[in-house]
């Protein structure tokens, strides 16, 4: 016999003891009773079906006695607190929030699926465009390409030279050469925030440094039997526009909260208006204090 087993066996001669000595009829109790408390009936096949396989007899045991003892008490705290309280203050409670959910999950159904395929590119950058001012960069961003690169690889006088180049064949053939590199990151087709590439690089970036960034200059740092090469293509200083590339996902974030807002003042007129033409909602004397 396991330990689960055992388990059950005294649990459950107890409950028909309990029930016996109370004047109950333990034959009510449905199949396989375990605890009873108040109305409700704890089974074996519950228990059995929040057991975790492969357990050891102990740690079946264990695990039994863990979820039954986690039963009894919630059981008990509504049993208590239903003495307690005042439960017709939790059921105009529990009602009003079950009504609050369904409400707010009806409205982004419905507003999702009225907004699908709403967002055009062209709709998205005209409303980045008319509010320039809402996205404003809190730090820095920049394009460039970016290296690390053994202090002893026998290219690195070709990558030096090629990183900093803007031809198309020389970008080529960069791409090639930085095979041999530790880390190769080419970004001059997106932005990327200067905080991801001051943690790749072991150096202060003081505002010297930004400045010289954003005018254009190539880093260059040695350190660590590494050398780490930066080319920046653009620049944009913290209080800078935000690029419309990363002001994206903010402008669709803005759009459609302002559609789900709009949407669901619609949608609480129309449900109003279709509830008054099925006579959902009535007015017995035939006067609408809502007009």
């Amino acid at each position: 016999m396991t330990g689960f087993r055992l388990l059950f066996a005294a649990v459950s001669a107890v409950v028909l003891l309990a029930g016996c000595r109370d004047g109950g009829d333990a034959s009510a109790l449905p199949p396989g009773a375990l605890v009873v408390v108040g109305n409700h009936c704890l089974t074996r096949a519950e228990v059995d079906a929040h057991m975790r396989a492969g357990l050891s007899a102990a740690d079946s045991t264990e695990m039994a006695r863990a979820y039954i003892r986690s039963w009894i008490d919630a059981r008990l705290v509504t049993e208590v607190a239903s003495e307690e309280v005042d439960m017709a203050e939790i059921d105009r409670l529990t009602d009003e929030y079950r009504t609050e959910l369904i409400k707010a999950q009806y409205r982004r159904t419905m507003a999702m699926q009225a907004s699908d395929g709403m967002f055009a590119p062209d709709s998205l950058r005209a409303f980045y465009d008319s509010r320039h001012d809402e996205f404003v960069l809190e730090r820095p961003m920049l394009r460039g390409i970016y290296l690390k690169v053994r202090d002893d690889a026998p290219n690195l006088p070709i990558l030096r030279r090629l990183f900093k180049s803007d031809r198309a064949t020389d970008i080529d053939r960069l791409e090639k050469e930085a095979l041999t590199a530790v880390h190769y990151d080419y970004f001059r087709d997106r932005w990327v925030n200067l905080d991801q590439v001051e943690t790749r690089i072991p150096i202060d970036f003081s505002a010297q440094v930004t400045a010289s960034l954003q005018a254009g200059k190539p880093l260059d740092v040695h350190s660590g039997g590494f050398v780490y090469l930066l080319s920046v293509s653009e620049y944009l200083p913290s209080g800078s526009v935000m690029p419309f590339e990363a002001a994206e996902p903010l402008v669709r974030e803005r759009l459609l909260t302002t559609h789900r807002m709009a949407y669901a003042a619609r949608l609480r007129n129309e449900l109003f208006s279709t509830a008054l033409d099925r006579e959902i909602v009535r007015f017995p004397t035939g006067f609408n204090p809502l007009k």
